[in-house]
């Protein structure tokens, strides 16, 4: 038995607050809801709302990214803007030179402007154009052109940054507009009715288990213990610090200390190992090797429904431990639980 594990409480199958993406009106004719029906729009609330925080997480690791590449692309366009305005400089002093009087002509004054591009159309048509040095006009040119690539890939990474806060921010306006779709379910069943509900879904968990679990070990056996199976190594850390966090609250896009949604869970969980995971479930189905599912060893990554919106640590026995949803939070489930997608080991 690995040690330091918490055991799951029954508190952990309590019925809170749930959220979800579609909104499923309640109707003012149903006085007495059916379990059955509550429980089922529960679980797609929030299979769809996972759904909406997973692409979230994923629009967050994209966000960061853009903005690292803005801030290399700024510097860039800070270096290049600085080589032009010595060069800038240089042609506005040619001018004043050759300048009859040696005063500040118009010219040199639109060398100097914030319209670099109005100086080489003006210096077209006047005759002093002819008498500055060719080399110092067309590398004037030059560095104009690259400041202007330069200022427009940064331009371009700020719309998508914007373009990517907004998704984030529909996503997020999506779960809050569900928690409140989520909530009115509820609101609609009385105490007896939500110790019913909360048992019903553990008694259909058990089932789809023994139904889609063939290991000898796994069928029949109590949901919620932790298998005694060894574990050593990087994977004894990431199962070690993940069964430590049973009974701990979901929360989406919490990866931590006390609070974690699926790929925080495992992102949190495999850090403790030095291994570095995305905070995003599909992501994490690439950080790794792939494994079949007969394969399975504790510490491997396990992934749920199509396209990937869910995460598990494997502990072995045929269980996993995952953050599952707001009402479970952290918990220990069979593997087979949830449909299954596949399997990695990271490292």
């Amino acid at each position: 038995m690995l040690n330091g594990r918490k055991r799951i409480s029954t508190a952990a199958l309590s019925v809170a607050a749930v959220v979800g993406v579609a909104l499923i009106p309640s109707s003012p004719a149903m006085a007495e809801p059916d379990i059955d029906d509550v429980r089922t729009q529960i679980a797609q609330l929030e299979h769809e709302s996972e759904q909406a925080a997973e692409r979230r997480n994923d629009a967050r690791i994209e966000l960061a990214g853009l903005e690292d590449e803005l801030a290399l692309l700024q510097q860039d366009q800070d270096r290049q803007a600085d080589d032009f305005d010595v060069i800038r400089s240089q042609v506005a002093d040619s001018v004043v030179d050759q300048s009859q009087g040696g005063g500040m002509s118009p010219l040199a004054e639109a060398a100097l402007s914030d319209d670099p591009s109005g100086f080489l159309s003006q210096m077209s048509t006047i005759s002093t154009y002819n008498d500055i040095q060719g080399q110092l006009v067309e590398t004037y040119t030059t560095e104009l052109a690259a400041l202007d690539i330069r200022r427009e890939a940064t331009e371009q990474r700020i719309a998508q940054i914007e373009a990517v806060e907004e998704r984030a921010a529909a996503e997020a306006a999506t779960i809050e507009e569900n928690t409140a779709a989520a909530e009115a379910l509820l609101s609609r069943l009385e105490a007896e009715e939500r110790a019913e509900l909360a048992a019903a879904e553990a008694a259909a968990a058990a089932a789809e288990t023994e139904i889609t679990e063939t290991s000898p070990e796994a069928a029949g056996a109590d949901e919620t213990a932790i298998p005694d199976v060894p574990v050593s190594g990087r994977a004894a850390a990431a199962v070690d610090y993940a069964l430590a966090q049973v009974g701990d609250s979901y929360v989406y896009g919490a990866s931590g200390p006390n609070s974690f949604d699926c790929s925080g869970l495992t992102s949190m969980a495999w850090a403790q190992a030095g291994v570095s995971l995305p905070h995003s479930s599909s992501g994490q189905f690439s950080s790794g090797r792939k494994v079949s599912r007969g394969d399975l060893q504790p510490g491997d990554l396990v992934f749920y429904y199509s396209p990937i919106s869910h995460v598990g640590i494997y502990i072995g026995g045929g269980k996993i431990v995952h953050s599952a949803n707001p009402r479970s939070g952290v918990a220990i489930a069979g593997v087979g639980s949830m449909p299954y997608s596949g399997a990695v080991r990271p490292g």
